[in-house]
C-alpha cells in the first residue's frame, strides 16, 4: 500500500477575488432577484460532489469496520466512484470552456482568481486518476486477492479524505468568487 500525498491549495482565494462577497454575502443569495434556476442548479450539482465524496469516504471507513461486505462495497465504490469521477471531470470542463470565460467577459476583475480556480481543476484531476487508479485496484483485488484489499482500502481511504478536503476548499472558493458576480452583472437569467 503506498499512499500518496496531493498538492491541495490550502490558503485563501486572494483578498481582491472577494470584494463582490462583501455586497453580496452567502446569506443574501437566495434573496437576490438576480438568483436564477442556473445558478440554484449549479449550487446543487456541488452539493452533489460534496455529498458523493462524503459517501465514499463513509463507505471505506464502514468497510474497514468490517460493518460491509466485500461485494457491497466494490459494488458501491464502483457506481459513487464513478459517478463523483465523471461528473466533476465533465462538470469541471463545461466550467473552464464555458463558465469561466463568461464571467471573465462580465467582470475581468476577476481573472485571477478564475486562474486560481481553473488551476485547482488541473490539480484535482490529479488527485481523481488516483482515486481511479485505486479504486479499479481494490475491486480486482477482490476478486484476485481478498488478503490485500483492506490496506488498499486504507489507502483509497486517505485518497477520499484528500477529494473531500480539495472540493470543501475549493467548491467554497469557486461559489464565492462566482455568485456575486453572477449577481452583480445578473447573468444566467
Amino acid at each position: 500500500m503506498t499512499q500518496t500525498t496531493f498538492d491541495i491549495r490550502t490558503h485563501n482565494m486572494p483578498d481582491e477575488m472577494r470584494v463582490l462577497l462583501d455586497t453580496y454575502p452567502r446569506d443574501s443569495w437566495e434573496a437576490h432577484p438576480g438568483f436564477k434556476d442556473k445558478t440554484r442548479q449549479w449550487l446543487g450539482a456541488h452539493q452533489g460532489f460534496r455529498k458523493l465524496a462524503e459517501v465514499l469516504r463513509e463507505d471505506a471507513e464502514v468497510y474497514l469496520d468490517k460493518d460491509m461486505g466485500d461485494g457491497t462495497y466494490a459494488a458501491r465504490l464502483s457506481y459513487y466512484g464513478n459517478a463523483l469521477v465523471g461528473n466533476l471531470h465533465g462538470h469541471h470542463g463545461w466550467e473552464d470552456r464555458s463558465y469561466f470565460p463568461e464571467l471573465s467577459e462580465a467582470d475581468p476583475r476577476f481573472d485571477h482568481g478564475l486562474e486560481v480556480l481553473e488551476q485547482d481543476h488541473a490539480d484535482l484531476d490529479k488527485v481523481l486518476d488516483s482515486y481511479t487508479k485505486s479504486a479499479n485496484r481494490v475491486i480486482k483485488l477482490m476478486q484476485l486477492d481478498p488478503g490485500q484489499v483492506r490496506d488498499e482500502v486504507g489507502a483509497l481511504h486517505g485518497t477520499s479524505e484528500a477529494i473531500e478536503a480539495f472540493l470543501q476548499r475549493h467548491l467554497s472558493d469557486e461559489e464565492e468568487l462566482a455568485v456575486p458576480i453572477i449577481l452583480h452583472h445578473r447573468l444566467r437569467g
